[in-house]
């Protein structure tokens, strides 16, 4: 926007100048209006009135006239048939059916233990084809002597045949000796 301003100088130049707003009005408020309290006034009618009491017209009662009871004919016999007997056998409960596939299998493990992880040893072996059952296991004693047990199974009715016995020479147990003096 270009204006032509007078300079005071009698020589008008161009200039662009961004536009001149006017000042802003300026707003007054009235004062705020004060509420005085009414002064107390005592009433020489009550505030409220209680309302008439009204009452309802007495019930009127019609009389209807009395039912007709005819007796009805008697009803017919009902026929019920005696109770049949009814026999039903009691549940058969049977042995559990054989596997398909009786059990056959054969395992072995022995453990020699170490200084650092104590002189444990021992050592066990199974073979089973069906009831038929035989293994020995070997366990290291602490008195030195090794304690060997063989078993066997040879059917379901002979159960469990063990024969137990050892190897090598018991020692003796001695308790070690405190390594610290007592104090004097």
């Amino acid at each position: 926007m270009a204006a032509v301003i007078a300079d005071g100088t009698g020589h008008d130049h161009a200039h662009a100048h961004a536009p001149v707003l006017a000042p802003a009005p300026v707003v007054t408020f009235a004062p705020a209006p004060v509420f005085q309290p009414l002064p107390f006034v005592r009433a020489s009618a009550p505030l409220f009135r209680p309302l008439p009491l009204v009452r309802a017209p007495a019930p009127v009662f019609v009389s209807a006239p009395a039912p007709v009871v005819v007796a009805a004919p008697a009803p017919a016999p009902v026929v019920v048939p005696a109770p049949v007997a009814s026999y039903a056998p009691a549940p058969v409960y049977a042995p559990a059916p054989e596997p398909f596939d009786p059990p056959a299998y054969e395992f072995g493990y022995g453990v020699e233990g170490d200084q650092y992880h104590g002189n444990a040893q021992f050592a066990h072996n199974e073979n089973r084809n069906g009831y038929n059952t035989a293994g020995e296991y070997r366990v290291a004693l602490p008195d030195g002597r090794t304690q060997i047990v063989t078993y066997r199974v040879d059917n379901a009715d002979s159960g469990y045949v063990a024969d137990v016995r050892y190897e090598g020479q018991a020692i003796a147990y001695e308790a070690p000796k405190p390594a610290y003096a007592p104090a004097a």
